[in-house]
């Protein structure tokens, strides 16, 4: 029972209690006062009337019963008897109407019984007769009953004032606590906030335990995740730069050309600062470790411009940048070169000649050996040319870059009114095993008669053009129509840019409305470069689908891992670690511990762990191992089929 019937309850049991009270003792109160009254007018009225007929000079029979009737007449009295010294009745009226202008249950529980008015009529010296006289009570029962109702009421009315009253402190009083409760719900889904203390002392002190639990929890959380991120940078990372350091960046690189999801085609930059022995020799190597620090700095401004830009430090004096989206490379080459120039060269004026780019562009597919032959040639062509030179070794437009803008809008449109995007699905398997859930990934047909492209064909137009969210949407009505024959859940990937749109959005909602059952199988997955890029959005965007009951992930996790505590107040369900991470962690023990205890603090927060790209049984077993909850790729697929 809620505390607000309870208390409901509490004011009609008191109000009826105090009216009982007060009910009893006003009435019979009243009642004594009534009777002392009417046995006073008995009385007083008794002694008149025997007066008035011992005044008649002859007691004439017929005059007496006129003066007896004309004095009950007025209708003042419940009867008048006259009898003579004998008790013989000469003369009795008695009133035959309604006995009280009251309720007859009323009349019984509380009867008026005046003693009666006697006197004696004289005939000269003679006793005539006595009258007896009883005035009618029925006036009494109406004054009395109208009190009782003007009393309940009253009751009535203060019982109803002093409930609403009661009602309006309570929720005043107890607003704070919506909070309390919410922040606990808040806790079991695996979202970690805080709430503003109340001015209750009560309730202060349970809001004050509560905020101080969450902020201790945030805290060891935080703590954690700084710890694993350290040590991921210590292994993944150049410790004077911070840049990717070379063993990383090959594994990113080969995924890039290998994964199928992968963008179509990018460009290569390698940089190296040029006669950096001579520039230590003449310089130290305090100034040194700083041109070395700029450098690295102004490749990773450049890279947070570019589509997935990737900078990585691979020896001394060598820089690579790994960049997709821009279709030219030698557009690309000549702004990497101009950002070097303009921030470089006014900083270091005693230094001549400062860097070398070579750029070379790639396509999906291409061998990796291949790749870093050819961008090692351009940098030695660059260096052939002079000073802050740059040399770009193939300058031929690729497939996708042929098509203008305009033409992309056009194909891309028709693609998505003729419903020409599907589904291809992979199997994500549990750590037990068992299928977990499949993992779509989209597939369009540019042209009625063409290829169906991968994701990595055609979603980085469809971002520039603003198409993302058509797309998006697409995609998840295609996958809800799967789960009408699918016995597995499926799991789809939006882009970052959609998450931002707000009528996509109100749309999603609606369309997760409408099929809430489906919606209960469906995993909705983000990349981790887009959630926290567009993180306000992302919080949004959880919070908006969270009562719609499906899951809620992050895709390609492991770059930003040291902002992983601002996801504890999301209450995701799900983790997928890039793969980049998961390449060969059968032989890699540093990443090991590392994601050991990614996974423990994902598991702290109620998060499952799944692992991306895993390509073969060792890397699976060392995987569970670890702690994951379930894992995708070539293995997974490769099981599945067998």
């Amino acid at each position: 029972m809620s505390i607000y019937r309870q208390f409901w309850l509490a004011i009609i049991g008191l109000t009826v209690l105090a009216f009982a009270g007060s009910f009893v003792v006003s009435l019979f109160t009243a009642r004594n006062y009534i009777e002392q009254q009417l046995y006073m007018k008995n009385v007083d009225n008794a002694a008149s009337l025997a007066l008035v007929l011992s005044q008649l000079p002859d007691k004439d029979p017929v005059m007496v019963e006129l003066m007896i009737s004309s004095q009950f007449d007025t209708g003042h009295y419940q009867e008048i008897v006259l009898t003579d010294p004998k008790h013989q009745v000469l003369v009795e009226r008695h009133y035959a109407g309604d006995a009280s202008g009251a309720p007859a249950w009323f009349v019984r529980m509380f009867p008026i019984n005046a003693a009666p008015g006697t006197a004696l009529v004289q005939d000269g010296w003679k006793q005539y007769g006595s009258i007896r006289l009883v005035s009618h009570s029925r006036f009494a029962y109406q004054a009395l009953w109208h009190g009782v109702e003007r009393l309940a009421a009253w009751f009535l009315l203060a019982g109803g004032l002093a409930g609403l009253l009661g009602t309006a402190v309570l929720r005043f009083v107890f607003k704070p606590l919506h909070g309390v409760v919410q922040q606990a719900e808040a806790i079991q889904e695996r979202r970690f906030i805080t709430v503003g203390e109340p001015r209750t002392p009560e309730l202060r002190s349970v809001v004050v335990a509560m905020n101080a639990m969450v902020s201790r929890l945030k805290a060891i959380f935080a703590e954690e995740a700084a710890r694993l991120d350290e040590l991921r940078r210590q292994i993944n990372h150049d410790a004077l730069t911070d840049l990717a350091n070379r063993e990383f960046f090959m594994t990113q690189l080969r995924e890039q050309l290998t994964a199928a999801e992968a963008a179509a085609e990018g460009n290569l930059a390698l940089v190296r600062i040029s006669h950096l022995d001579k520039i230590n020799a003449d310089m130290g190597h305090q100034l040194t470790d700083r041109l070395i620090q700029h450098m690295a700095d102004v490749l990773k401004r450049f890279a947070e411009g570019c589509d997935n830009g990737v900078p990585a430090r691979l020896n001394g004096a060598d820089f690579v940048l790994l960049a997709t989206g821009e279709h030219d490379p030698r557009r690309f080459g000549e702004t990497l070169r101009q950002a070097l120039e303009e921030d470089l060269v006014p900083a270091w004026p005693q230094l001549e000649e400062m860097f070398h780019i070579g750029v070379v562009a790639f396509r999906r597919g291409d061998e990796m050996r291949d790749l870093l032959s050819g961008v090692d040639k351009a940098l030695a062509m660059a260096e052939s040319k002079g000073m802050n030179a740059l040399h770009v070794l193939s300058e031929e437009q690729s497939m996708t870059g042929s098509r203008s803008a305009e033409s992309w809008r056009h194909e891309l449109s028709e693609a998505i009114h003729d419903g020409r995007i599907r589904l291809e699905r992979y199997p994500v398997l549990a750590a037990s095993n068992q299928p977990l859930h499949q993992e779509s990934a989209a597939r369009m047909q540019l042209d009625p008669h063409g290829p169906w492209l991968t994701a990595g064909d055609f979603m980085p137009m469809a971002l520039r053009l603003k198409l993302s969210s058509a797309v998006d949407m697409d995609v998840v009505q295609i996958a809800l129509d799967h789960l009408d024959q699918a016995v597995q859940e499926i799991a789809v990937n939006l882009s970052a840019e959609t998450i931002a749109d707000w009528r996509f959005n109100e749309d999603l909602a609606a369309l997760l409305s409408h099929n809430p059952d489906k919606a209960k199988r469906l995993w909705i997955e983000v990349p981790e470069y887009g959630a926290f890029r567009n993180f306000d959005a992302f919080r949004s965007f959880c919070h908006h689908l969270a009562r719609h009951g499906c899951k809620l992930g992050i895709e390609h996790f492991g770059h930003h891992f040291g902002e992983i505590a601002r996801l504890a107040e999301l209450g995701l369900d799900y983790l997928k670690i890039d793969s980049n991470y998961v390449r060969d962690i059968d032989s890699h023990t540093g990443n090991q511990e590392f994601l050991r205890g990614l996974c423990r603090i994902a598991h702290n927060v109620g998060m499952l762990v799944i692992a991306e790209g895993v390509s073969s049984a060792a890397e699976l077993a060392t995987l569970i191992e670890l702690g994951f909850d379930g894992a995708t790729g070539q293995e997974i697929t490769r099981r599945v089929q067998d």
